[in-house]
């Protein structure tokens, strides 16, 4: 896993509708098409408001208006809208790889399998608990400590990719050399948690108690589920809770971990043994068939050496208990209905206020989407993907890798030194655009038509493998975080590179009918966005190569630091919901990527047409449908619910405040509008954010 990787959504992907509902008699048509939306659209908009009073309303009321929040969806926006539709599209690919026949080969039929498994629904409620049965035998069978790391080790394989928020005890993995970006090492990290973050146990308002009880009421019932009395699984919850909070108080805080250099500590295995003695290392990188290296990076030492003292201070017992919910629950959306309607109703309902469960098709689909992600990707693209649209982005992304050229040169803070180094990174940095131009072999793995949560196992184990064997291999430069289809985009400061996925360049975000000014204002600031994440407060960290070094004057950074203050200030007096104001430290990376984004992206569009007559159209101007355009990326309906738990984990802020708060320092827009001073979307200049 890169741990700098920042993105412009939520990606959606690892967001799953965690429920059972029953299949649509409806089947989708035989031959799968996307449905085209317009990257302006009038009917969307709200022409009774005042743009210089609220940009987002103006632009977006009607969409609001028109889009009500699917009763299986926690928010609603363009961007879920368009990956709804690829999920349809995606539905009507595997519907047709499902079918046995000689024309499938060896992609559509692991696609198709995965696909025809998880739809299985009496398959999957026949196996019921005995899908996890061996692993719950195997807890019960610890002894002692000594037995207690090849354990782990064999469930961090099966049930948990590499991520601190998703883990079983502590995260682990490979990651690359923060000091030598071409090499990559062993990593450990923090995790073990049930709810999403550390806040949700530490933090005493009412609210957070009342999440808390929840949590505690899920728990118990996982235990009833697997067999336990209400008594034992009532015991059994307090334990799970005393552990769990005693890791999360030892954990670091998002907005800590937004600091590169607070993650970096490297050892060698003998020093990470010294750290905590109570759990056998040595042992656990054996049966994880880790390669011999030299050296690892271990992110939240005092998190180790908090799970340390717990692995003695706490009788086996209550590990056992530990290990035995933990892999339930994350078993559960895998298993038969009764875990996939606890689970959805904790994890989806409760904490993000989704009314119903999606679809059975549509979870399968994302399943397979995660799962089995480039073998998809490598189908979707080649109904979806042209090589022209491959090239008009290309040419996008020049045109703003430029404006970002000009604007660097242009800089009346900075010193020659450092945009020297900052011109550098720039002309390092990598475009991917579309999809990997090398496919991940998925021939061993193993996909069998009847059995489902095996078949997840499996692909789990492959790419737990997979990440592992990189440790002490020269990095890939032509890998992916993210899938072909999936709506998103990011940029990765330790790869210095910048990913487009095809799922991401297709109507209404990306859109080759319409007139530049909407594309440049929507895609084109997504461009920039990324572009800019190489320059916010984590990614300026990080050097043309990827390395964590600074390269900045002392004066220069200072100049910086007073900037990106001004950002954080304003958006940290922003409302999410209710009484939760915006996290303007949490937030400060994509809030700084969405201004520079959206001037490089009014820069690269002046230039791409400036030898155009460009007329009104729908009794807009070229510059008004530009910021209309970029509005319209983000109109969205979000449940207070989902807004809350974002407010507490989510990097981005809410959708109103991402456009409203970009356009108030764009002196571009208020000459767009004739907007006058005094008005709110208008700033007096002194107060105006400047970055880049």
């Amino acid at each position: 896993m890169h741990k700098h990787s920042v993105c412009l959504p939520l990606l959606l992907l690892v967001t799953l509708s965690l429920g059972n509902a029953q299949t649509p008699s409806a089947q989708p048509s035989s031959e799968p098409a996307l449905p085209y939306s317009p990257s302006l659209d009038v009917s969307s908009m709200d022409k009774s408001a005042d743009p210089c009073v609220d940009l987002y309303h103006y632009s977006c009321g009607g969409w609001q208006k028109n889009n009500p929040i699917p009763p299986d969806q926690t928010s609603w926006s363009v961007y879920a809208k368009l990956y709804q539709d690829n999920l349809t599209f995606l539905r009507g690919m595997l519907e047709q790889a499902a079918q046995p026949n000689e024309q499938r080969n060896a992609v559509t039929q692991k696609i198709g399998d995965f696909y025809a498994a998880c739809m299985d629904e009496s398959a999957v409620e026949k196996r019921g608990l005995s899908a996890i049965q061996p692993e719950l035998d195997a807890i019960a069978q610890v002894q002692s400590a000594k037995d207690l790391t090849p354990l782990v080790a064999r469930l961090q394989l099966t049930y948990f990719r590499y991520s601190y928020t998703s883990s079983m005890l502590f995260s682990a993995g490979s990651m690359q050399d923060p000091d030598d970006s071409e090499r990559v090492i062993a990593d450990v990290d923090q995790g073990g948690l049930g709810m999403p973050d550390r806040d949700y146990y530490t933090k005493d308002d009412a609210k957070s108690k009342e999440t808390r009880e929840h949590y505690l009421q899920h728990v118990q019932r996982v235990f009833e589920l697997i067999g336990d009395s209400p008594a034992t699984a009532k015991q059994n919850t307090e334990t799970v809770m005393r552990l769990e909070t005693a890791m999360a108080k030892a954990s670091l805080t998002r907005v800590e971990r937004r600091d590169p250099h607070k993650l970096v500590h490297k050892m060698k295995v003998t020093d990470l043994v010294q750290l905590a003695p109570n759990f056998d290392w040595v042992a656990y990188y054996r049966e994880m068939q880790y390669p011999d290296f030299p050296i690892l990076n271990v992110d939240a030492p005092e998190f180790i050496k908090e799970l340390n003292t717990l692995l003695s201070s706490e009788p086996i017992n209550s590990w056992k208990t530990y290990l035995r919910f933990h892999v339930a629950d994350t078993a559960s959306p895998y298993l038969s209905a009764k875990f996939v309607e606890e689970n959805f109703e904790f994890y989806r309902k409760y904490l993000r206020g989704a009314k119903e469960m999606q679809p059975r098709w549509r979870r399968c689909v994302q399943y397979v989407d995660y799962d089995l992600s480039e073998a998809l990707g490598q189908v979707y693209v080649a109904r979806v993907f042209s090589p022209e649209l491959k090239q008009s982005t290309v040419d996008m992304v020049r045109r703003i890798e430029d404006a970002m050229g000009q604007r660097i040169r242009a800089l009346d803070w900075m010193s020659p030194e450092t945009k020297q180094q900052a011109l550098t990174k720039l002309a390092g940095i990598r475009n991917k655009i579309g999809y990997p131009d090398k496919w991940r072999d998925y021939s061993s793995v193993r996909i069998v038509r009847d059995d489902f949560a095996g078949n997840v196992e499996r692909t789990h184990q492959f790419e737990s493998r997979r990440d592992i064997n990189k440790i002490g291999k020269p990095v890939d430069h032509g890998e992916w975080d993210i899938s072909a289809p999936t709506v998103d985009a990011y940029f990765n400061p330790q790869m210095n590179d910048i990913n487009f996925p095809a799922g991401v360049l297709q109507p209404p975000v990306f859109d080759s009918k319409m007139d530049a000014a909407p594309n440049y204002g929507d895609t084109g600031g997504t461009i920039g966005h990324e572009l800019t994440h190489g320059f916010d407060d984590e990614g300026s960290q990080f050097d043309a190569k990827g390395n964590l070094k600074d390269w900045w004057t002392k004066e220069d950074r200072e100049k910086f630091d007073t900037r990106t203050k001004c950002v954080e200030d304003q958006y940290s007096g922003y409302v999410s919901v209710e009484d939760v104001h915006v996290n303007g430290k949490l937030t400060l990376g994509e809030n700084v990527a969405d201004l520079g984004g959206e001037i490089l992206a009014y820069i690269a569009w002046k230039d791409a047409t400036k030898d155009k007559n460009l007329q009104p159209i729908d009794g807009l101007t070229p510059q008004q449908r530009f910021f209309i355009g970029f509005a319209q990326w983000d109109c969205a309906n979000e449940r207070p619910e989902d807004l809350r738990m974002r407010a507490m984990t989510d990097p981005h802020s809410p959708a109103r405040h991402r456009i409203n708060g970009v356009v108030v320092n764009m002196p571009e827009f208020a000459e767009a509008f004739s907007c006058k001073p005094g008005q709110p979307m208008v700033k007096p200049a002194a107060t105006v954010c400047r970055v880049w």
